[in-house]
């Protein structure tokens, strides 16, 4: 027995890794856009809206294709979702190199956008399978490493290679190469049986009206109320901090890119770790102790930006390091999130629920963060040019416009404590729930193994108690 827990430690531990290091490659090509805005900006002469569109846009893809490919995902091999979905979103990364003007680049990131689509459905639900209950938020803050990481890559490199190559092409050739090769190993994981760490088995029966039965979960209608705003706030401010930079503050885009890389992604490399950590700690001394952990945090995370961008010109660093603290509370949110999810939620639908979350996550909050703080910088650029009296658009006004623009990141970030705070209220009856369901239903598995029929009184037909 020794052994057989030994080696399911050590392939669970080589399965995240390897999920670790794919997602780390999700965001490092999802974030070369947001860094190569302005060079993008000059040569095609596009204001912020039609900038803030193509993250819209792919974002909007990215949620709709996440609910067949989680269906898939539920109902089929997971590490074959993983593999193919990687090699899609690696070849359009490297095609959108080939971009000739605005529609072709727009057109290509919707070809990333399905690609990436088709990993967190699946990854969520292998770590689930992994992970008891007890260790999941660790888990999930490694593999959710890969986000600062990707980030922190990104920010540092993708500005120099634009530099040393003189072409903002460049970094999208480049980062092909490392996702065809971790794809291939990505086929080859050994994946861990659904259910594998669940008190009761597990029965492998598909469920009846499963999108019925999600709904009904009140602590994941308020957790995707949490992810919109949160997603708002996190997709506006990874888009257009750069450009903040170089427009309001003068920074030249590589100087502007790394500051951004510390802003955004070394503060992730210690929230996720850290705050995986304290999240478990404080799961283990009150059932509801994950999100009310969430809950100060992103309350932090609000108060810090907010402050960040009251500051005005007056530093960079000071800027950098307000504005950074405040997003360090806000990595706290996967730790707190992401496991809630897999507690309320039985594991025949696990990789669904992602799904469902990260489509209304992302239809409403990624995709309209970026576009619509786009369209109000371009408003408040307007509004600070006739207040001027000048007679054209100037850079100094597209500063101006972006940087007020911005105030609603640190709002959306309030509305998202606000929603977590909801879902604490409810999270304790919904994941009892959930566990009774399983036991009934492991009950009357039993019961037709022996030829009897159990009375499984208010049993719902989709293995989720009814409300």
């Amino acid at each position: 027995m020794g052994d057989v827990a030994n080696g399911q430690a050590v392939n669970a531990s080589r399965v995240l890794l390897l999920l670790f290091l794919a997602n780390l490659l999700n965001f490092y090509d999802r974030t070369i856009p947001a860094i190569i805005i302005e060079p993008l900006r000059k040569q095609y002469a596009l204001s912020d809206l039609e900038l803030g569109l193509v993250s819209a846009a792919f974002t909007l893809v990215y949620a709709i294709a996440g609910i067949p490919l989680g269906k898939l995902a539920d109902t089929g091999a997971r590490r074959k979702v993983l593999g193919w979905g990687l090699l899609v979103w690696s070849a359009f990364t490297g095609l959108n190199a080939l971009a000739w003007n605005y529609g072709s680049f727009f057109l290509l990131r919707l070809g990333v956008g399905v690609g990436e689509a088709s990993y967190a459905p699946a990854a969520g639900s292998l770590i689930a399978d992994l992970y008891p209950a007890n260790r999941r938020a660790r888990a999930t803050g490694i593999y959710m490493l890969g986000l600062p990481v990707g980030l922190v890559l990104a920010f540092f490199t993708v500005g120099s290679m634009v530099a040393a190559f003189d072409s903002w092409r460049a970094p999208f050739f480049i980062a092909t190469v490392p996702g065809v090769m971790l794809a291939l190993f990505l086929f080859r994981i050994r994946e861990p049986e659904r259910g594998a760490h669940e008190v009761a088995r597990v029965s492998q029966q598909p469920v009846a009206q499963p999108i019925r039965t999600l709904l009904r979960i009140r602590t994941l209608i308020w957790l995707t109320f949490s992810g919109v705003t949160c997603n708002f706030a996190t997709y506006a401010g990874n888009g257009f901090l750069v450009p903040l930079l170089q427009r309001y503050f003068g920074l030249p885009l590589v100087k502007a890119a790394v500051v951004t890389g510390f802003i955004t992604g070394v503060t992730g490399l210690v929230g996720l770790t850290l705050g995986g950590s304290i999240a478990d700690r404080m799961h283990s001394r009150s059932e509801r102790g994950r999100l009310t952990f969430g809950v100060i945090s992103l309350l932090a995370g609000a108060l810090g930006t907010g402050l960040a961008l009251l500051l005005g010109e007056t530093s960079v660093p000071l800027f950098a390091v307000c504005f950074g603290l405040g997003w360090l509370g806000v990595y706290n949110f996967y730790t707190s999130v992401y496991p809630a999810i897999q507690d309320v939620v039985e594991p025949r639908l696990r990789a669904r629920a992602v799904a469902l979350f990260f489509a209304g996550v992302y239809v409403l909050g990624g995709a309209l963060g970026p576009a619509v703080v786009g369209g109000l910088s371009d408003a408040f650029t307007l509004t600070a040019m006739r207040e001027a009296g000048a007679g054209e658009v100037t850079e100094a006004f597209k500063a101006m416009g972006l940087h007020s623009a911005m105030f609603l990141i640190p709002v959306m970030l309030m509305l998202t404590s606000v929603f977590m705070f909801m879902a604490s209220r409810s999270f304790v009856a919904d994941a009892r729930r959930m566990q009774e369901a399983l036991a009934r239903e492991e009950a009357e598995v039993d019961g037709e193994r022996q030829g009897v029929t159990l009375p499984v009184p208010g049993k719902a037909v989709s293995g989720q108690q009814a409300r």
